[in-house]
């Protein structure tokens, strides 16, 4: 069979019931999709990799917090790349849809692979001071605005080269980038680790797998400068009709806009929350609360990972088939149901130690809640939890022991109940100069911390970490692949659907920013703000309800107002909207 033609002057206009009849893509056309694949996957490695470091960030440019304030603004600085995503969206959508996809293309990369190569360089803060801290979250946020770029110009090149009904299945190819390039930054962190030792990783070693991103930025330069622009694109071009004011359009016409808004609300928000909470959630919540080996987990994960890497495109396909909408929908839904009993189970299978005290042996914090302060507090030091109802939920929270909190009468003491036992938590005296603890209290404080609550734990049965040798790894593996199988169904047919939504002549602009939006907003700010939701109420899970709450209202709004799109007709029909193709 002949291949269809991508000569620009000899591209049919076909009308929509006739669409059926377009040839495959030609093997010049998949070479295209397979290398924006890979320049997108290097993006995700880059804007990964520091999430898969978080731990030695912390260490590195945050030495002068509270262990876990620290953790805390680490996630918040990690969250900083993310909130500036639609920003990127913005500008490059706005570059996109008015001089082409290539050459944004290039910009993003160019930017996303500068940025990452300079962390390498940085100084830690105990040779440069705040500036350290400052400056990596600049760097992030660089990082941040190339991402957002880069997504909605490799989802649409794919899609605006695509077969009308196998749509779902390329840009499936798009949807496992973000997962390789997550899978790729663990596997690069292993290696290092590995090769170097943790000692020396820790110290300089960290900056090897940042350094490494050179060698990605000068392939997908080289990758990205033998692209075409989409036929699509370029016939728009060459017939005058092109967007000249595209954010004008997307934003200052409510048919537009109504549309964005939809996309964010009833797909895109729900799809961010299953992908974080299913991912790299689950990583933080394997290493920081169920105290598995960071090494352990990583690998675990990795095998996840390769495992359900084939259910984007597969998920992509069956939404060629049944419609995005069903599989999307059916996957919030049953997110809503089952993220709660995963992560359960995940710790019965990762941590069964922890999971029997758990059930036999309940934790009770008792005081005065005037005297108990905000634990999500990411700029907090160590004299910033001053009374007894502080010092005992902040170590809880260190020794990863989950709480239940009991309110008091006004004026009443704090006292932690371990089952039967019962500890009373030292008061904290503050100097009059600096606002540091006396010696008494900061002796008594520590011992505390380190003695007197881990001794009374490990007497009820919690254990310090996760023994390896009651790891079930077969079940912690199955639990992720299921989960992943909740972020497949959710994202796998996404780009297909965004690009459906809306017409060539803004579709650039429009779809990043919702895209964007959701992800970066809702699914970046998720490890910070499930991490403090679990600080505060003291349940390891309590977290989970923030990706649920969004996952369920997206279902609510996907259902009732958004329509199925796998038959709308991007080519033959790309340079006008119709009111009637998207809902109205």
């Amino acid at each position: 069979m002949a291949s269809r033609p991508t000569d620009l002057p000899d591209l049919p206009d076909l009308p929509a019931d006739e669409i059926d009849e377009r040839l495959p893509m030609s093997a010049q056309e998949r070479r295209l999709v397979l290398t924006s694949s890979l320049g997108t996957i290097f993006e995700w490695y880059d804007f990964f990799l520091y999430g898969a470091m978080a731990s030695v960030i912390a260490r590195q440019f945050f030495t002068s917090l509270d262990p876990t304030a620290a953790f805390i603004l680490t996630l918040l600085a990690f969250a900083a790349g993310f909130v500036v995503r639609p920003v990127g969206a913005v500008i490059f959508g706005h570059l996109g849809d008015r001089v082409g996809r290539k050459h944004t293309f290039l910009a993003t990369v160019t930017l996303m692979g500068l940025s990452t190569v300079t962390v390498a360089l940085l100084p830690t803060y105990s040779s440069a001071g705040v500036f350290a801290p400052i400056a990596l979250v600049v760097l992030r946020m660089l990082q941040g605005l190339a991402l957002g770029g880069e997504y909605g110009g490799a989802v649409i090149y794919v899609a605006e080269h695509a077969p009308q009904h196998q749509r779902g299945a390329y840009t499936g190819w798009i949807q496992t980038t973000a997962t390789i390039g997550l899978l790729l930054s663990l596997l690069v962190v292993l290696g290092v680790r590995s090769l170097l030792g943790e000692a020396t990783f820790a110290d300089w070693g960290w900056r090897v797998p940042f350094g490494l991103s050179a060698l990605m930025l000068s392939l997908s330069l080289w990758l990205r400068l033998s692209l075409t622009e989409s036929p699509a694109f370029r016939r728009m071009q060459q017939e005058g009709r092109g967007s000249k004011a595209p954010l004008a359009e997307c934003f200052g016409q409510w048919k537009n806009l109504r549309v964005i808004v939809l996309a964010l609300f009833g797909l895109v928000a729900g799809q961010a929350v299953v992908w974080y909470t299913g991912q790299f959630y689950a990583l933080f919540f394997l290493t920081s609360v169920l105290k598995v080996d960071p090494n352990t987990a990583t690998w675990l994960l990795t095998l996840a990972l390769l495992i359900s890497l084939p259910l984007f495109v597969g998920f992509g396909m069956l939404s060629d088939r049944v419609g995005r909408k069903p599989v999307i929908m059916t996957g919030l839904l049953l997110a809503c149901l089952g993220l709660h009993p995963l992560y359960q189970a995940l710790t019965a299978f990762a941590n069964p130690a922890l999971a029997e005290a758990q059930q036999k042996v309940r934790i009770v914090v008792r005081a005065d809640p005037a005297t108990c302060s905000f634990q999500a507090n990411p700029l907090a030091t160590d004299t910033s939890f001053a009374t007894p109802c502080d010092i005992a939920k902040r170590a809880l929270a260190q020794l990863s022991a989950s709480y239940a909190n009991e309110a008091l009468a006004p004026g009443s003491p704090t006292e932690v109940r371990i089952g039967e036992t019962v500890l009373e938590p030292p008061a904290g005296v503050l100097t009059e100069e600096g606002g540091r603890f006396d010696n008494d209290s900061l002796l008594e404080i520590s011992h505390f911390r380190k003695e007197v609550l881990p001794d009374a734990l490990a007497a009820a049965g919690y254990p310090a970490k996760a023994d390896p040798a009651r790891i079930s790894r077969t079940g912690v593996v199955a639990v992720l692949v299921a989960m992943m199988v909740l972020v497949a169904m959710v994202y796998g047919p996404l780009g297909a659907a965004l690009v459906e939504m809306f017409p060539t002549r803004i579709r650039y602009t429009a779809m990043s920013l919702p895209y964007h939006l959701g992800n970066g907003w809702f699914g970046g700010l998720l490890p910070s703000i499930a991490f403090g939701m679990a600080a505060q109420d003291g349940s390891m899970y309590h977290g989970l309800w923030f990706p649920i709450g969004v996952a369920g209202l997206t279902f609510v709004v996907g259902m009732l107002f958004i329509r199925e799109t796998k038959d709308v007709d991007i080519y033959a029909k790309f340079l006008y909207w119709h009111p009637n193709r998207f809902g109205r």
